[in-house]
C-alpha cells in the first residue's frame, strides 16, 4: 500500500484543494489486494491497488467513451511464431501503475485513503488529474498515452490488431504488442531491443522482466528447435 501511494504522489496524481460546497461529491474508492505468482506457481510479489469505484459513474456527465484495444490472442500466436521462425529475441516489459499515466478530461474529486492524510491538510479533498483504476476512461486514457508516445518514437499502430505497433529500419524490425500495463518487444537486434526498453523506462516507470518467459497464461520455453509454448500451470501433474 505505502508503494502505492508513493507511485501515486510521484505520479501527480491528485492536487490537494480545500473542500467547499461547491466541490462535486468525491468519488469513492477500496483498495484492492492481489499475491502475483510466477510460471511455476511460486509467488512473485504482493500487490496493492488504489481502486475508483466507478461503478457509480454516470455516462455522458462522468465519462463519454470507454474504448480501450486489448491485443487478439491471434495477434499474439502469430507474434510467437513469427520470432520462432526469424530466431528473433522476445523480451517482456510491465508498466508500473499504468493506468494512473492516463491524462483526465473530465473533473473529479476524491477523499483521501485513511492513514495516508496530509499532515499539512487533513481535511482536504484529492482533485484528479490522472486517471484511477476502474474508472471507466482509465483504460482509453492510458492507451491514449502510449499510443501518442510510440507514435513520436517511430512507431505505427498495426491496422490488423491496434495494439500491435511496428517500427521499421533498413537494418531491423522491431515489434511492441501491447497488453494493457504489459509490453512485449520482439525484434532481431538484441541492441535494439535494450535501447528502446531503456528508453521506455525513461518515459514510464517499468519494470524488465528480460525474455519473455510468462505471458497472459502462457508459458514460453526456448528450445534449440524453437520456442514451446505450454499451460502447465493449469493442469499440474
Amino acid at each position: 500500500m505505502r508503494e502505492e501511494m508513493r507511485a501515486l504522489v510521484e505520479n501527480h496524481t491528485w492536487d490537494l484543494v480545500p473542500a467547499s460546497e461547491t466541490t462535486p461529491k468525491p468519488i469513492g474508492y477500496q483498495w484492492v489486494y492481489k499475491i502475483k505468482h510466477n510460471a511455476d506457481d511460486t509467488i512473485n510479489r504482493f500487490k496493492a491497488w488504489l481502486v475508483a469505484k466507478g461503478y457509480a459513474q454516470t455516462h455522458e456527465i462522468d465519462y463519454d467513451e470507454i474504448f480501450a484495444p486489448i491485443s487478439k490472442m491471434t495477434i499474439v500466436h502469430t507474434l510467437i511464431a513469427t520470432t520462432s521462425a526469424k530466431g528473433w529475441h522476445l523480451h517482456q516489459m510491465n508498466v508500473k501503475n499504468a493506468f494512473l499515466h492516463g491524462e483526465l478530461e473530465e473533473e473529479f474529486y476524491m477523499l483521501q485513503p485513511p492513514g495516508f492524510e496530509s499532515h499539512k491538510h487533513p481535511q482536504a479533498v484529492c482533485r484528479l488529474k490522472k486517471s484511477l483504476y476502474d474508472l471507466k476512461q482509465a483504460p482509453k486514457a492510458w492507451c491514449a498515452k502510449t499510443t501518442q508516445y510510440l507514435h513520436e518514437e517511430g512507431f505505427q499502430m498495426c491496422q490488423a490488431d491496434n495494439s500491435l505497433y511496428t517500427r521499421n529500419d533498413a537494418k531491423y524490425t522491431l515489434v511492441i504488442l501491447l497488453y494493457v500495463d504489459d509490453l512485449v518487444i520482439g525484434g532481431k537486434d538484441l541492441v535494439v531491443i535494450q535501447n528502446t526498453k531503456s528508453l521506455l523506462s525513461n518515459k514510464f516507470e517499468m519494470k524488465d522482466l528480460g525474455e519473455l518467459h510468462y505471458f497472459l497464461g502462457i508459458e514460453v520455453i526456448r528450445t534449440p528447435d524453437g520456442l514451446l509454448l505450454t499451460q502447465r500451470h493449469y493442469a499440474p501433474l
